[in-house]
């Protein structure tokens, strides 16, 4: 166990013992480590684990007016309409997942009533729903670190797509909400396992 894993832990821990609900996310550079850590945390912790990629941008969306915005290539109104009041109560509910396949909803994902939950993935502290968290963790990756794990994970053609369009809009969106800035924990995961 890393000691950065252990203070996530441990601070997950505090809040838990005095009987308080709480809701994790985890936002950071592609590769950096999210779902990883998020499936840690969830076995640790029984936890449900809800994922910002569930919630791309349904091809009506995809505008060039919308890749624009800072943040603009998640549907953040959709979270935040069918995610967000839940994660707050701690309740049970299900949203349906966006199916990158298909291009279009999906299966429908169900979320059991939790003590702690774990929102994972880029945008998930974005300013129209990081004030719902209690935990807010970032992850940073070196960036030849982080080439070598997209090319492993998405391959050749996956890397140029990421460094092409996918990168550039999560550093615009870094740039300009400053998600780090907000966040309890702020974690390079360059040489890290958890």
């Amino acid at each position: 166990m890393t000691s950065a894993f252990k203070e996530v832990c441990e601070a997950i821990e505090k809040r838990v013992s005095r009987g308080e609900k709480t809701a994790v996310a985890i936002d950071g550079f592609a590769a950096a480590g999210k779902s990883t850590l998020a499936a840690a945390l969830a076995e640790r912790f029984y936890a449900p684990v809800i994922h910002m990629d569930d919630f791309f941008l349904r091809p009506e969306q995809r505008t060039p007016m919308r890749f624009t915005e800072p943040g603009g290539n998640v549907d953040h109104e959709r979270f935040a309409a069918e995610a967000l009041p839940h994660i707050s109560l701690h309740d049970a509910f299900s949203y349906r997942r966006f199916d990158c396949k298909k291009m279009a909803l999906g299966e429908r994902v169900f979320i059991p009533e939790n003590d702690v939950v774990i929102v994972e993935g880029s945008y998930s502290c974005h300013v129209n729903l990081i004030y719902v968290y209690d935990i807010k963790i970032f992850l940073k990756v070196g960036k030849s670190e982080q080439r070598r794990r997209i090319h492993e994970r998405n391959g050749e053609d996956g890397l140029l797509a990421f460094e092409e369009k996918w990168i550039p809009l999560e550093m615009r969106y870094f740039d300009a909400q400053k998600p780090d800035l907000k966040c309890d924990f702020v974690i390079d995961n360059t040489d890290m396992l958890w």
